[in-house]
């Protein structure tokens, strides 16, 4: 599978992440069929499938219910072989989330996931946005947060998980290391985002590469999977997309959609 670099940090990841919403949360997410939260075997088993396809980038975030602690205790002496990427200024108490983006929270978040990740690092640490992006970034401190995060050696990359187009082109112009974005088929409103970054060389991580499932409706060719991914990976700024499930067939499938420039088969 392709590696591309996650700026700034000597780091590389594959062109295909796990997102791990579904290994800790269940309740209040926008998925079109419920499901249970996985097993540690089985969350075991997910993570032994997706690195013998190539995959290293791992997504996580405290809005995620008990992905952060599940991960910091399965992942134990592998966590080296991760990209770990995971977020600050949302939490989620079991019934709905909450935002707090001064720097005093963003620094105890990253503390708790630290700890809750077992790990004396995050690779990358994106603001969880709110969808007031540009009150995020210029007006709440927490970009200042993270730099110093990123001075401390607790974070190795810096940048926000936005909602917005003029949040994402802010996130450029600032020159944080990544942005992640909203972009498939069916929504492509931010695209400017990606072009911005290209140039600028930021990193690309794409949410919602395959609709969170819901793959453009009626309107969804019957091969939806691969003409999804042969989409987003036609802009030469995308550096991963994320997609997380805790279906190993739907895993494994994913990984031989990708068009054969980024690792399909």
């Amino acid at each position: 599978m392709r590696l591309r670099p996650l700026h700034g940090t000597g780091l590389f990841v594959s062109a295909l992440g796990l997102g791990t919403v579904k290994f800790g949360r269940n309740r209040q997410v926008k998925y079109p069929t419920p499901f249970d939260l996985p097993g540690d075997g089985e969350i075991l088993g997910l993570l032994d499938l997706a690195r013998e396809e190539g995959i290293c980038l791992l997504d996580t975030a405290p809005a995620y219910g008990t992905s952060e602690e599940r991960l910091g205790k399965l992942l134990g002496q592998r966590r080296d072989e991760w990209v770990l990427v995971s977020k600050a200024g949302e939490d989620f108490s079991g019934a709905s989330s909450s935002f707090d983006f001064s720097p005093g929270a963003i620094t105890a978040s990253v503390e708790r996931s630290l700890a809750r990740l077992r790990t004396d690092r995050i690779d990358c640490l994106l603001l969880h946005s709110d969808g007031n992006d540009l009150d995020v970034l210029d007006r709440s401190g927490a970009v200042e947060a993270l730099l110093a995060l990123k001075a401390a050696g607790k974070i190795l990359a810096a940048g926000i998980s936005t909602k917005t187009v003029a949040g994402g082109l802010r996130a450029v112009e600032l020159g944080l290391d990544a942005v992640m974005v909203t972009y498939n088929p069916w929504q492509r409103e931010e695209e400017p985002v990606l072009d911005a970054a290209l140039e600028a060389g930021t990193t690309v991580f794409l949410k919602k590469a395959l609709g969170s499932g819901w793959l453009g409706g009626a309107e969804s060719p019957a091969d939806a999977v691969a003409t999804s991914l042969r989409f987003v990976f036609s802009h030469p700024a995308v550096s991963a997309a994320v997609v997380g499930t805790v279906n190993a067939a739907h895993l494994r499938a994913n990984c031989r959609a990708l068009p054969p420039e980024v690792g399909g088969i």
